[in-house]
């Protein structure tokens, strides 16, 4: 095999907004094709990592780098040409048509007042044909199921081109059908096109089941990170959560699950 090659990190990270740290002394490696997950309960960390990884909140200490490049002095415009951030609230003129929403992605490669031309056309057809919008790319936002927005999304980053994307929260506020066709989508990329993932989950039992490598985070730190099998273990989850788990294996996929026991039941016991 050949040598493992880091695309994104941070190392010994203390953030926040003000004067108040989010995160202190969080470290994380991406090796080029990974997915790694971001996990841990509500207040974190989880976003702010995100956020620090993507340039838009700098650190107070530690270091970020993209390819070895120091984030904090990188040009937006140079980062957005590698690596894409899909926040967890996406909002659009709900007029424009499918079509214009992913041509957006195209904006970092297009120098000041340059037109698309025939290869920037090109890469939005083939982001919209990978994350299946194709069929409605003259419709507007507004006539579109969130499970459908949230592919719409999906294929502007794409039509962005990065080797990096972070995403936040991917799949809230879909049923489980439509999590998993994103999630699915997710790892076609990662197999087909070698597009390296960060993105946070709140549901462990999807974060196990799709990432290589998670990180778990609590009171803004890193508490495990490690391969599903070795984070999501029920002595950590119930440290981390205070909630009484069963850890099983998946029957299909051989990953860690997570049942959450009730707490009746726990108090009866």
């Amino acid at each position: 095999m050949g040598d493992v090659k880091v695309v994104l990190s941070a190392c010994g990270i203390t953030a926040g907004y003000g004067e108040t740290p989010v995160l202190s002394d969080v470290s994380l490696r991406v090796n080029e094709g990974d997915i790694v997950g971001i996990i841990g309960p509500n207040g974190a960390g989880k976003t702010t990592l995100l956020k620090v990884l993507a340039g838009t909140i700098p650190p107070s200490r530690g270091a970020t780098s993209l390819l070895g490049m120091d984030i904090v002095a990188m040009r937006r415009i140079d980062m957005a040409r590698t690596m894409a951030f899909l926040p967890q609230m996406l909002t659009s003129s709900p007029t424009f048509s499918v079509r214009e929403i992913v041509s957006m992605g195209r904006f970092p490669h297009l120098g000041r007042l340059e037109s698309p031309c025939p290869a920037d056309a090109a890469a939005v057809e083939r982001a919209m044909d990978m994350a299946e919008v194709t069929r409605f790319a003259a419709r507007r936002m507004d006539e579109l199921s969130g499970g459908e927005v949230q592919r719409v999304f999906f294929a502007q980053v794409l039509a962005q081109e990065p080797r990096i994307l972070l995403m936040d929260e991917p799949t809230t506020h879909l049923d489980i059908t439509h999590q998993v066709r994103i999630l699915d989508l997710v790892r076609k990329m990662n197999r087909d096109i070698g597009l390296s993932i960060v993105m946070v989950l709140h549901d462990l039992n999807l974060a196990s089941e799709y990432c290589h490598r998670l990180v778990l985070l609590h009171e803004g730190r890193v508490c495990r990170a490690g391969t599903p099998e070795e984070v999501i273990d029920y002595r950590i989850i119930e440290e981390v959560y205070k909630t009484v788990v069963v850890v099983e294996k998946n029957p299909i996929s051989q990953k860690p699950y997570v049942l959450v026991v009730s707490g009746d039941l726990t108090d009866s016991a």
